[in-house]
């Protein structure tokens, strides 16, 4: 137990370096099919690292180049914004006295908010987000180094699968589990983006495509990544046209993404990767507590490696799986559960038969 609070402590100390690290590999993996399919096409490895390599660098260039175009065009509407909101805040003052409801109290406690703040912190929150691009050459370079170690990763595999097949089970399972679910989150995120984005568009909401691009990344953050895409539209909503307005963005994304984010997609997220509701939002605290917004970017991926590292890679700790996984076992997984309990208690009984022989062979006394 002290160990993991060091190794936690050590983590979220070094969560600069740890979080990018982990981000490459993420990425490595999910695209490393492509590298293995153009290998098995006959290319030569440094094609397929060549390809891999660069399909990952224009998706991440693509991104960044999106997001500081959006921020910057926010940028040149901000200050206009913060006019608006004070101008909202004195027209609630007036609305209150109007209606002879307003106490001193009430005017003391309007008179102290401001929404010029909360306009900066829109644009603090979009700027962190693209801060989290920002040691970009950093994870270039790692994936070029992960890229090259990848290619001949099914060998490396196939070798530590003949001394420790659980270990190789275990990596095999993480692989697996992070691209589904990255191809989910991904395939989801799209949908809803486009959807968000056509509906901002259609209200004359400034700035769509920020928004459904923020609405594509916060995807994958799980159970409160469609609050955190919703409430800046919303606010801009609010000083654009009114509480009607932002009413309406509220009402039109929250149908949208119940539907698609809280109904549908969890299904298949929970049949890709294998994890509980409820863990699934543990882990997004606790990896957004250590590595910060990336944490809760990173919080499915880094639970399945901990899951790999913990529970898959010894058979005699799998039975957690049954307790964390998303839907409930079948028949076929107690079938299995069944099997390997009776092989190991065969073992054990062996063992100790053998044990048993042993001792009684030491005791017995030697002839002359």
């Amino acid at each position: 137990m002290a160990g993991a609070v060091v190794a936690v402590a050590g983590i979220r100390a070094f969560s600069g370096v740890v979080g990018p690290v982990f981000l490459a590999l993420m990425l490595t993996v999910a695209v490393q099919p492509l590298g293995n399919w153009l290998q098995r096409k006959g290319a030569p490895r440094s094609i397929a690292v060549v390809a891999t390599l660069t399909t990952v660098n224009l998706v991440l260039l693509g991104l960044v180049a999106a997001l500081v175009l959006s921020i910057g065009q926010l940028a040149t509407l901000l200050p206009d914004y913060a006019d608006k909101a004070d101008q909202l805040v004195a027209d609630v003052q007036s609305w209150l006295g109007g209606l002879n409801i307003g106490s001193d109290q009430v005017n003391t406690a309007l008179s102290n908010i401001d929404l010029g703040k909360a306009v900066g912190l829109l644009d603090d929150i979009l700027r962190g987000l693209l801060g989290v691009f920002s040691n970009l050459f950093f994870i270039v370079a790692l994936l070029l180094f992960m890229a090259v170690d990848a290619s001949s990763f099914g060998e490396r595999m196939r070798a530590v699968a003949y001394a420790r097949p659980d270990m190789a089970y275990a990596f095999s399972s993480f692989a697996s589990g992070t691209r589904s679910y990255l191809i989910v989150s991904t395939v989801f995120g799209l949908i809803v983006a486009v959807i968000d984005a056509g509906a901002l568009w259609a209200m004359g909401i400034p700035l769509p495509i920020l928004w459904g691009l923020l609405s594509f990344i916060t995807n994958y953050i799980p159970n409160i990544g469609f609050v955190v895409g919703l409430i800046p539209p919303a606010l801009i909503a609010l000083l654009q046209g009114g509480p009607m307005l932002m009413l309406w963005v509220i009402v039109v994304y929250s149908v949208i993404n119940v539907i698609i984010q809280s109904v549908i997609q969890p299904k298949f997220v929970g049949d890709a990767v294998g994890l509980s509701v409820t863990l699934t939002f543990l882990s997004l605290v606790f990896w957004g507590w250590v590595l910060g917004a990336l944490g809760a970017l990173l919080a499915i991926p880094m639970t399945l490696l901990v899951k790999a590292l913990l529970l898959d890679i010894d058979p005699t700790t799998r039975w957690a799986n049954a307790l964390i996984s998303g839907s409930p076992p079948t028949a076929e997984d107690l079938a299995t559960a069944e099997q390997e309990a009776a092989e190991r208690a065969a073992a054990l009984h062996e063992e100790a038969e053998s044990e048993v022989e042993d001792a009684a062979e030491d005791a017995s006394p030697t002839s002359g």
